[in-house]
């Protein structure tokens, strides 16, 4: 029974695009993730994702529109919303989802992670 220092669990891993669980509550996961450029276009059908940049900042893409968000900052994408994350330059995130939740939903390819990984 700590706290969970996200720095601390940031510094234990390097790699983007591989988010890391880091909590749970009831069937959602807390996962810590570094992005850096360009991920895949990518919706989940079942569920919404919420993104809270903790340092960076980085894009959501959509189809129509792009969400600026820099740190402090969080976003909903709802459920079955094709998106894509950008960040230029390297950005931290806790992202909040239900467990079980594919990354690249069901686009598959190069960036999917492995599923509750914790860190």
């Amino acid at each position: 029974m700590t706290a969970i220092n996200f720095k601390e669990k940031l510094a234990r891993f390097s790699e983007h695009w591989s988010p890391r669980v880091i909590a749970e509550m009831n069937d959602y996961q807390f996962k810590l993730v570094k992005l850096q450029g360009e991920f895949v276009w990518h919706s989940h059908a079942d569920t919404d994702e919420v993104f809270i940049v903790l340092d960076g900042s980085m894009d959501i893409e959509f189809r129509d529109k792009v969400v600026p968000l820099s740190p402090g900052e969080m976003y909903v994408v709802p459920a079955g919303v094709e998106h894509r994350p950008v960040a230029p330059q390297e950005c931290c995130v806790l992202l909040v989802e239900p467990r079980g939740v594919v990354n690249t939903g069901e686009a598959g390819g190069a960036y999917t992670a492995a599923n509750d990984v914790w860190v």
